[in-house]
């Protein structure tokens, strides 16, 4: 399965297992920096590794501090593969941009319809640079 995505924030294309969150998440407080993985005890996915997958988010749970927090995650190469999101996040998105002016490989961000992320829960997911969002099937 296939669907093209618009592009939010060009970056890398990223290949990964899919992590589809079942709830929007802080990243201020929610996601360890070092880690790469959720540290919001209440989040549904508690505990997930964010690092290195392909992260379908449903929402986000505001903090200006959001954009820090995925830079570090870019800057200690514990960045998701790629970012999913089905409403862009300036905040969170502004991280990205950030990060690529510091001179460092960032990970694409594109928007496809939460209705569809299901889809691709579990599965081998690449996101390429023309923003196709591709499962293994």
């Amino acid at each position: 399965m296939s669907a093209a995505a618009e592009i939010l924030v060009p970056g890398k294309a990223g290949e990964g297992e899919a992590l589809v969150l079942t709830a929007p998440i802080s990243f201020w407080g929610g996601v360890d920096p070092r880690t790469g993985r959720i540290a919001d005890v209440r989040h549904p996915q508690h505990g997930e590794v964010i690092a290195g997958r392909v992260l379908f988010l449903p929402g986000t749970i505001g903090s200006s501090s959001a954009s820090a927090v995925l830079m570090e995650l870019v800057h200690n190469g514990r960045a998701p593969a790629a970012l999913v999101l089905h409403e862009p996040d300036a905040i969170l998105l502004l991280g990205l941009i950030v990060a690529r002016e510091m001179g460092w490989e960032t990970p694409i961000a594109v928007r496809l319809g939460r209705g569809t992320f299901d889809a691709y829960r579990g599965g081998a997911v690449s996101v390429g640079a023309d923003g196709a969002v591709t499962v293994a099937i």
